[in-house]
């Protein structure tokens, strides 16, 4: 795991690279690396910060070179075993036991035929100095990032986007529509990028740019077509499948530890990655009682703590009291793009702490919810179609009697009746869009309000988007439909992306077993209805999860990976919240408008409504804006 970054016949590269490669340090704090050559009338430029999880000598250095080939390669890749045999009785002979070798390797045999041959995460740049060529690539689920910026003939890439803004002197437009999508979704969908000339690689694909600057771009792996394929097969063994994907995911030259929230999915990876490495370690986390108290917050310790001591697993119990007012800007910083869920602090704070207890690698429930139904909005948009059977006038009367309810009183708040109104919000809509208002923070109507009027249209495309993406399948299984939406936007655009930005700048690795090719084809070939049974979630993954796990475990009600956010809202982040709503570079700007920021500050004060993820979010908006608009170089909107 690694910052990799680049360029390619680009004015100054040596220089531009080297300040690329400084500006990832913090991914790779064990070594840095450089390689240059001719391209054409040009040069390359490759850059690399080494965080070093396999083959801990120099023989896993980078950017690796090896006739004619320069690699510089961020990721893990599980197979490697099996490839590297592969390899070796094709007559390859490896120099040490790197898995940046085997990629290498890969490559000069297979070229981009070998890309859907890799399992694992990664995001590479190859240069093949016979012809000159560049080629980018990233893995099949979008678990590691790499982004890219084209002018004229030449290319800059980085694994994070602040890089490239140090690339070009900070000299980088805003996009209206990436931060629009931003309010909309609380992220940047991968589809999108919040400078203008930047873009991320897509998931599955690669590019090549050649010395007279033609690109080329191909797709190697579709989810979608996965999807389809994978519907209609014969019934998985689900519970092999994960455990082999554990087990290879645990493959490393240094302590590998796990997350463990004690709920269903970090449960179940811990206890069978206890099986093969007893006594590993696990990290979890506890809040202030008084902010547990106030957000009605589940008691996941007593869980977790039940789990280590069924499976000798040494648990640390991390308590989340943090500064916010410090860790607001610098979670900014890190995470590249405005991304407002608070369980990035979460993740740095557990990396943070394993990183000072000498741990570099951590498995991660991430991905289970969206593969197997486990989210609370996939039951609530099944209740929903039952829900419009109810004869219209009950409806209306339920609804007038909801909305009276306070979400909270100064003393604590209410889960049930914020759930409440969030599902009336959409419980009436088409598939759709009711699916979109499950999980995202505003409606058409509200959306439209909040932001400049001359963004209308920006807004109806943003939307379109959604719908695009969500209706491009030929699925007729509306819970894998929910699926397949989440796991080509909500994965790779927020988990994955907060996931990675958060435990790299703690020079963490965060492994995911369940985002896993072959967990992946498992998932999609169980229909709907073996996802949601009742009013049960992840049901297969229960039964699977179930010969390893007590049942308490595999049937607890659902936890939640997030924080107090209405505690730290009503004390600690207050100030900040009337600043920035009366005096914010956003308001200033003309993009959010002050009297609709207000009345959600005034509902949620009056704990008619919770707007307490919202407000957080235009919290981290502004100041990933005051950055970008900053003196630093970056062009306002």
């Amino acid at each position: 795991m690694c910052g990799i970054a680049g360029t390619y016949r680009w004015p100054d590269g040596k220089v531009v690279t080297d300040r690329l490669t400084d500006t990832l340090a913090h991914r790779g704090p064990d070594g840095a690396g450089r390689y240059s050559h001719p391209a054409g009338d040009g040069e390359v430029h490759l850059g690399h910060r080494r965080l070093a999880i396999i083959d801990l000598s120099g023989t896993g250095a980078q950017p690796m070179v090896s006739d004619g080939l320069a690699l510089t390669y961020n990721g893990e890749l599980y197979n490697a075993p099996d490839l590297r045999a592969e390899l070796a009785a094709a007559g390859v002979r490896f120099r040490g036991t790197s898995d940046t070798e085997v990629v290498l390797e890969s490559w000069r045999r297979w070229g981009t035929d070998c890309l859907p041959r890799l399992r694992g995460m990664f995001a590479f740049g190859i240069f093949d100095e016979r012809t000159g060529e560049l080629v980018l690539a990233r893995d099949q689920l979008g678990i590691k990032p790499l982004f890219l910026l084209r002018r004229g003939t030449g290319l800059v890439f980085a694994s994070e986007l602040k890089a490239l803004a140090t690339a070009t002197g900070g000299k980088l437009e805003v996009d209206d529509a990436a931060l629009v999508a931003s309010l909309l979704y609380y992220w940047v969908p991968d589809s999108r990028c919040a400078y203008r000339e930047a873009e991320k690689l897509p998931p599955g694909s690669w590019l090549r740019i050649r010395p007279d600057g033609e690109v080329r771009r191909g797709r190697y792996w579709n989810l979608k077509d996965v999807a389809h394929e994978a519907r209609g097969s014969a019934p998985p063994d689900l519970a092999a499948v994960v455990e082999e994907s554990t087990r290879r995911h645990l493959l490393s030259d240094v302590p590998v530890a796990t997350f463990l929230s004690g709920g269903l999915d970090s449960s179940y990876l811990t206890a069978l990655a206890a099986r093969d490495r007893p006594g590993i370690s696990a990290y979890t986390i506890g809040f202030r009682a008084e902010d547990a108290r106030f957000e009605a917050m589940p008691d996941d310790l007593r869980y977790a703590r039940q789990v280590a001591e069924r499976f000798g697993v040494d648990l640390h119990e991390i308590e989340i009291a943090p500064n916010v007012l410090d860790l607001l800007p610098r979670m900014t910083y890190h995470l590249d793009e405005p991304i407002g869920d608070p369980a990035a602090i979460n993740t740095f704070l557990i990396c943070t702490a394993a990183r000072e207890a000498g741990i570099k690698v951590m498995l991660s429930g991430m991905g289970a919810d969206e593969l197997f139904a486990g989210y609370r909005k996939h039951l609530a948009n099944l209740l929903a179609l039952r829900y419009q059977r109810v004869p219209r006038p009950l409806r209306r009367g339920v609804s007038a009697a909801v909305d009276r309810l306070p979400v909270a009183t100064a003393r604590r708040g209410y889960r049930s009746v914020r759930f409440a109104k969030r599902f009336l919000s959409f419980a009436e809509l088409p598939e759709e869009t009711a699916f979109r208002r499950s999980y995202t923070m505003y409606d058409r109507d509200e959306l439209l309000a909040l932001v400049d009027p001359d963004l209308a249209g920006t807004v109806e495309d943003v939307l379109t988007e959604h719908a695009d993406v969500y209706q491009d399948n030929d699925l007729d299984d509306f819970v894998n439909r929910m699926c397949l939406g989440d796991a080509r936007m909500f994965l790779p655009g927020l988990n994955l992306t907060y996931t990675d930005r958060s435990s790299m700048a703690a020079s963490t690795e965060v492994r995911v077993p369940y985002v896993d090719v072959e967990v992946v084809r498992a998932a999609f070939a169980v229909p709907g209805d073996r996802k949601i049974v009742g009013r049960q979630g992840k049901a297969v993954l229960k039964e699977a999860a179930a010969s390893v796990l007590p049942r308490e475990i595999v049937y607890r009600p659902k936890g939640l990976f997030s924080a107090p956010l209405r505690a730290w809202m009503s004390r600690d982040l207050a100030p900040l919240v009337r600043e920035v709503v009366n005096d914010g570079e956003l308001v200033r700007s003309g993009f959010l408008r002050r009297d609709a920021l207000a009345r959600l500050v005034a509902e949620d004060a009056a704990g008619q409504r919770d707007y307490s993820k919202h407000l957080w979010h235009v919290l981290t908006l502004e100041y990933w804006y005051r950055d970008a608009t900053s003196g630093s170089g970056q062009s306002a909107r």
